[in-house]
């Protein structure tokens, strides 16, 4: 028995020996490539520079502030920054060079007129010109007690209040039969998978934004699958009398992350000086909200959760859109942003994922076919819903 230990720790550690060797000799080969340029120093090219200009904001009269990160390969400098065509003096934060990856904040003393677009342009010491543009000049929103609760009723108007209206169909939806309560589950099914279309796409906007190291596509794909297996792993744990209410929540929290990003774009609106726009997308966005009530409240129908539970459900479902206009307003982050909208991606496709399974149990319950014409139909005038009110939020 004794003579088995060594064994057993010789095997071990020969194991452990053949995991470690492919690491090892990786590293030989990327010192030698490190080292040597792979032999290819002869057909090195110039250094490649990229930068990508992030948000530019007016703190104060005069003043311009330009967020930059270093996209490229290798360090780089930006020693001369250009204002509507005319160079101006400027000082970093950090100061000198960028490493790659690195970002600095640029602080450009300029008469900006408020009200006016202006034009920004940094050039790199190589030469390169990379150019961004302020669309109206006005001065960037300041967090304080007063404009903190305008921005909080904003995102209440929007996210919460057309929720709780659209969940005042809650007592006429009970009386319906057993057919028609399926044709209103098919609706939801149609208003998800609109919302997932429409999250995507936002999340791409906002990915778009980022730096290219953050891979802004793969990213948003790989998050929203993550969060689709994490719930569905959480999913199959529940027992079978918490599913309706549990549904509801989670109809709810996957149009919460939906609009949180809705309340993005409103802050944003407002923070870059458009406050037409701003006040455009709050009437669209109140308008185009209000069936999401309908989504949340359709798998409650047979129960009565009470006041409580509803109240719950639209502070989880507009609650975020609160939030959203207080971050795109005070403090706008793109990496959250789509991170976020990405997690709300992979939320609603479970949340689809379990009301088609309610629609298929309850179709089968009334010896209908699944890809029947009350099931299509629903679907279809979910889709249109959305797709119409969403005429008011587009530009």
């Amino acid at each position: 028995m004794s003579t088995d230990i060594p064994a057993k720790a010789a095997s071990a550690s020969s194991l452990w020996g053949l995991a470690i060797l492919p690491i090892l000799l990786l590293g030989a080969v990327l010192a030698y490539l490190v080292a040597t340029g792979g032999g290819l120093q002869a057909l090195t090219g110039p250094p490649v520079e990229q930068v990508k200009i992030g948000r530019i904001t007016l703190p104060e009269r005069g003043v311009i502030q330009v967020q930059v990160v270093n996209d490229g390969p290798q360090t780089m400098t930006i020693p001369q920054v250009m204002v509507d065509d005319a160079f101006w003096a400027f000082t970093a934060d950090p100061p000198g060079s960028i490493p790659r990856l690195g970002s600095t904040t640029l602080t450009i003393p300029y008469p900006w007129v408020e009200g006016e677009a202006h034009k920004v342009a940094l050039l790199s010491d190589l030469g390169s010109v990379f150019e961004a543009e302020i669309p109206v000049a006005t001065l960037t929103p300041q967090l304080d007690g007063n404009l903190f609760a305008r921005f909080g009723l904003v995102g209440l108007y929007v996210g919460v209040v057309p929720v709780l209206l659209g969940m005042l169909w809650f007592p006429w939806m009970r009386r319906l039969s057993g057919g028609a309560m399926n044709f209103i589950l098919s609706l939801t099914v149609g208003l998800l998978v609109y919302l997932a279309i429409g999250t995507w796409l936002d999340a791409q906007e906002f990915a778009a934004a980022l730096p290219a190291f953050w891979q802004g596509t793969p990213a948003v794909a790989l998050i929203a699958l993550l969060s689709v297996g994490v719930l569905l792993a959480i999913g199959g744990k529940r027992k079978t009398e918490e599913q309706p209410l549990g549904l509801s929540y989670r109809i709810a929290t996957g149009i919460g992350l939906h609009n949180l990003g809705e309340g993005l774009a409103i802050g944003a609106a407002f923070a870059l000086g458009q406050g037409a726009l701003g006040t455009f997308l709050i009437l669209g966005f109140t308008l185009h909200n209000i069936t999401e009530g309908v989504g949340i409240v359709a798998p409650l129908v047979k129960r009565s959760p009470g006041l409580g539970q509803f109240a719950l459900l639209a502070l989880l479902a507009g609650g975020p859109a609160i939030l959203g206009t207080w971050i795109g307003g005070f403090a706008f982050n793109p990496v959250l942003a789509t991170v976020f909208l990405a997690i709300g991606l992979g939320a609603i496709v479970q949340v689809i994922w379990e009301v088609g399974r309610l629609v298929i149990r309850n179709t089968s319950k009334l010896g209908l076919p699944v890809a029947g014409w009350s099931n299509l139909g629903g679907f279809t005038v979910g889709v249109a819903l959305m797709y119409f009110t969403a005429f008011l939020v587009k530009f």
